[in-house]
């Protein structure tokens, strides 16, 4: 189910396309928020990019964790209920399109503390922190019943090793994507390095990169390929920069779909944008897929 020869085309950013509808997203739960209190318009969120063509749904869930929510006042319960309610929301949703899938976020340990951190990294706790963050938050979704997970924005290579004994261990299909700039993760280990710690994971089926600059993209699907030998994974971002005090984005170019053979023959067969790509970007890359294809 998850082999695929042409590229299935991925979301854009979720972030985005609720910003569109006007949705609040300031706070510490970001779009988790919506969860508990609008989920109406996640579900019309996935809807839009299913109706632009994205064959796969990434959820609500990438600063959803049972820490942050409780931390905003849920009791640990409902916070494992929201959780899972990630899934829930894009599968009925995703029942409405054929041969849709789901894809459960799950985003750094640097998104849960809301300081920006996620495009850091070097947190500076231990791996046992870690694991005991992301282990039952990985267990809730895959529990959830989605068709993978989606390890993204992971800005660090010791994230990235306590991440794939968890998924191994969970035996769940997931693929793993890095935040880069550059030659460099996020946190500033060489990719080539970085990539190497997911070589032999049993649960991945992609690596590669997002929430990055489209112009560092080919040379971490590169990277990712070489080390792995998985295909890769590629959804960038709209450029520009984070703004962690008002927690938004002052976006850049929109996404040059002149770069997307160069890509594609590098390896990627997942691909789609993230964060300031909405349903119109998805529809323009849908279009553009498909009248590459033989």
């Amino acid at each position: 189910m998850l082999a695929c020869a042409a590229p299935l085309v991925l979301d854009g950013g979720l972030s985005t396309a609720l910003e569109q509808q006007g949705a609040d997203l300031t706070g510490a739960l970001w779009t988790a928020r919506l969860l508990g209190e609008e989920p109406e318009r996640i579900a019309a969120a996935h809807r839009s990019f299913f109706e632009a063509g994205a064959q796969v749904a990434t959820t609500a869930s990438y600063q959803a964790s049972v820490p942050g929510l409780v931390a905003a006042g849920y009791d640990a319960a409902e916070a494992r209920r929201l959780v899972q309610r990630s899934v829930v929301i894009a599968r009925e949703v995703a029942a409405e399109f054929e041969g849709a899938m789901v894809a459960a976020s799950v985003g750094p340990y640097g998104a849960f503390l809301a300081d920006g951190s996620e495009y850091a990294g070097r947190y500076g706790v231990n791996a046992s922190v870690l694991r005991d963050f992301h282990g039952p938050r990985l267990e809730l979704l895959a529990a959830a019943g989605p068709d993978l997970l989606a390890v993204e924005t992971i800005p660090d290579a010791d994230e990235a090793e306590v991440l794939v004994t968890l998924l191994d261990e969970l035996e769940v299909a997931a693929w793993f994507s890095y935040s880069v700039r550059g030659g460099t993760t996020a946190a500033g280990q060489p990719l080539a390095a970085a990539y190497a710690v997911l070589d032999g994971c049993r649960a991945l089926v992609a690596a590669g990169v997002n929430c990055s600059d489209q112009a560092d993209v080919l040379g971490a699907v590169e990277a990712a390929v070489a080390a792995t030998g998985l295909p890769a994974v590629a959804y960038p971002n709209r450029g520009g920069s984070w703004d962690p005090v008002a927690k938004a984005w002052a976006y850049g170019d929109p996404l040059d779909l002149g770069l997307l053979p160069g890509w594609l023959a590098a390896g990627v067969r997942y691909v789609g944008g993230c964060c300031g790509n909405g349903p119109a970007d998805i529809a323009a890359l849908s279009r553009r897929l498909a009248s590459a294809a033989p």
